[in-house]
């Protein structure tokens, strides 16, 4: 098991205790966070999207009207099941069950967006990420990281971990975009 990443395990128990342990369906402080997250978005349109970490799709429903087509992948059964019945009325948007990065998609993407995931990830798992990106993304496609600034159980602080995978990303990406406020951070990038 890799040591330096939080384990299925953490995340199977989360949802166990309680369906929404983020409460991304009633916290005012998620719904605020996706509007900017979808306001940061540099394209008005998008043919292939990716959500990495999806959880129980409330984003994932939010980006699907931006999206032609959109991949939502989260690793907890659980929460996939409830992705899938929220967004049961978009039928191009579909679900895998992923635990990034050993587990990825073999398809190009033109976005891919990363919602408080890579925090989660250890130092050397952030490297295999960017390898994983770097297959992936499409020329001109964008990364969205969207990352939490307070204290959680991770390997490494939310500030560094995206820092860590841009550094991990250069010369495949520029930075269009880097916001921030006391609660997260938005970085928006591009491939060159």
């Amino acid at each position: 098991m890799r040591s330096d990443t939080v384990d299925l395990a953490h995340f199977e128990q989360l949802y166990d205790r309680n369906p929404d342990p983020w409460r991304f369906a009633t916290s005012d402080y998620e719904r605020t966070k996706y509007a900017a997250t979808i306001a940061s978005l540099p394209q008005p349109r998008y043919a292939r999207g990716l959500d990495v970490g999806c959880s129980i799709g409330v984003l994932t429903a939010a980006l699907a009207v931006r999206c032609d087509d959109l991949l939502g992948i989260e690793p907890v059964e659980a929460a996939l099941e409830q992705a899938r019945q929220r967004n049961a009325e978009t039928p191009w948007v579909r679900f895998a069950s992923m635990f990034v990065p050993g587990d990825w998609p073999a398809e190009p993407f033109d976005l891919i967006l990363m919602s408080e995931v890579i925090d989660y990830l250890g130092a050397s798992d952030i490297v295999v990420l960017a390898g994983r990106i770097r297959e992936s993304l499409a020329p001109g496609g964008d990364v969205v990281l969207v990352h939490w600034l307070g204290k959680k159980r991770s390997a490494i602080g939310s500030g560094e971990a995206s820092d860590a995978l841009i550094q991990a990303l250069a010369g495949t990406v520029s930075i269009l975009k880097a916001e921030r406020n006391a609660d997260y951070r938005i970085d928006v990038l591009r491939r060159v």
